[in-house]
């Protein structure tokens, strides 16, 4: 697959001496880039290190893998089905084997026969039984309980004076929704959140130490345990629930998904979807924020919520790493990647990205964003983007319907260290001021 040749970074202003900056730019793209994903730095904003790899070396081979930072090249390996997405599985195989575990059972089964970690054939079926429940149209009947569960935390940050945003109303927000379209009993709504929390380690096995592989296979058997009991009582008496629509999907031909499968269909609708759209809400109102013009401008024009979130997404993207593996030779960029070879896309990269996006370090939310790959691309495109958007849409909308306003209460946020693939907010401190 081949995606055309360089680009190069187009500066948002013009400086006075064009000699001289473009004298600096040739100095930034000779010298040594190093991508670590892990720094302190890359954490704080990874984007002038996608920027420079974008415009001097955008296929960069370094960590025994490929990265990719162009919106061409990601979009492209992400609709590409010869490379594939079931890196996880044979890394958590092979974690256990590196720890002296054997006993993978429960932890092992959920990484090969999850819609997140599979290929096709396995996907397709997969898929096609999960998107006869995740409609359209059943996300948007969820919109009143989410307004409630929204307005039910904000009231309480108005009536406190201020909040931590991701605390009190980011994080307790998904999980609740979720809880509440699977209708969980009340006994594992308040164990869900460190189980969900815990499991997200399957995402990135290789930084699981014998500890945490421990925990986690313990926590998933827990997990998983617990939702044997509920499906067996859907089973017996169904509701109107998403349980009981999983086991009510029916292919054509009669197919249906297996009792552990809506099992694991329920643990990773936690694991993937909680995380994003936590650091989705978060990371949308901190650039809010952080832009007074465009904060005052969703408050005079509410019309732009969905624009809004749209923006967020592409801007700073909650899943800000994926990968793939080569299943066959193939050139990008005149770079030959072999079978075998694994590759990182850098989807906030591409998302930043000047030919695609115009002014791509600026927070518009006027601007059309709608080509981002925030969600991923293709066959594996998020199955809960749907409903991320919705609960982002409401969240800033009951915290933009009120007269008052939000201000920040820190000057430099504080981001996450518990994952490198996901860019989120640990806290986000805010504080409700009248206006005038």
């Amino acid at each position: 697959m081949s995606t055309g040749g360089m680009t190069s970074p187009t500066p948002s202003t013009a400086t006075a001496d064009t000699a001289t900056a473009d004298t600096a730019t040739a100095e930034a793209t000779r010298a040594p880039i190093r991508f670590n994903p892990f720094g302190a730095e890359f954490r704080r904003s990874p984007y002038p290190l996608y920027a420079r790899l974008r415009g001097a070396q955008p296929v960069h081979r370094t960590l025994g893998m490929w990265v990719l930072t162009r919106h061409a090249d990601v979009r492209g390996v992400l609709h590409d089905r010869t490379f594939s997405a079931g890196l996880i599985p044979q890394l958590v195989s092979r974690q256990a084997s590196r720890l002296s575990r054997d006993d993978v059972a429960r932890i092992g089964r959920l990484a090969t026969k999850s819609l997140v970690f599979t290929d096709n054939p396995d996907h397709a079926r997969l898929r096609g039984l999960v998107n006869r429940v995740f409609t359209a149209q059943a996300v948007a009947e969820l919109r009143p309980r989410v307004h409630e569960v929204a307005e039910r935390l904000v009231r309480r940050a108005w009536d406190d004076g201020g909040m931590d945003v991701v605390a009190d109303l980011a994080g307790p927000l998904p999980l609740t929704v979720m809880c509440d379209w699977m209708a969980l009993p009340d006994s594992l709504r308040e164990r869900v959140g460190p189980w969900t929390h815990d499991i997200r380690f399957l995402l990135e096995p290789g930084l699981m130490k014998t500890e945490d592989f421990t925990r986690v296979s313990d926590v998933v058997e827990t997990f998983a345990q617990a939702l044997d009991d509920v499906v067996t009582e859907r089973r017996s008496r169904p509701g109107d629930d998403l349980i009981s629509r999983l086991l009510a999907a029916r292919t054509a031909g009669g197919d249906r998904l297996s009792d552990e499968e809506v099992v694991f269909v329920c643990i990773m609708c936690f694991v993937a979807g909680n995380e994003t759209t936590k650091s989705l809400i978060g990371n949308g109102l901190l650039a809010l924020l952080q832009h007074p013009d465009q904060d005052a401008r969703l408050r005079r024009r509410p019309e732009l919520l969905g624009g809004a979130v749209d923006e967020a997404l592409r801007y700073d993207s909650p899943l800000q790493l994926t990968k793939r593996v080569a299943t066959r030779e193939v050139e990008i960029d005149g770079s030959r990647i072999r079978a075998g070879d694994q590759v990182l896309l850098c989807l906030g990269a591409a998302n930043r990205d000047p030919a695609v996006f115009s002014r791509p370090d600026e927070f518009d939310i006027t601007r059309d964003a709608r080509g981002h790959l925030a969600f991923g691309h293709g066959m594996h495109g998020c199955l809960g983007g749907i409903l991320a958007q919705l609960q982002a849409q409401v969240a800033l909308d009951r915290l933009y319907r009120r007269a008052e306003r939000l201000e920040l209460l820190v000057t430099q946020p504080d981001w996450q260290d518990h994952s490198f693939i996901v860019r989120g907010l640990k806290q986000l401190p805010v504080s409700v001021r009248g206006v005038g």
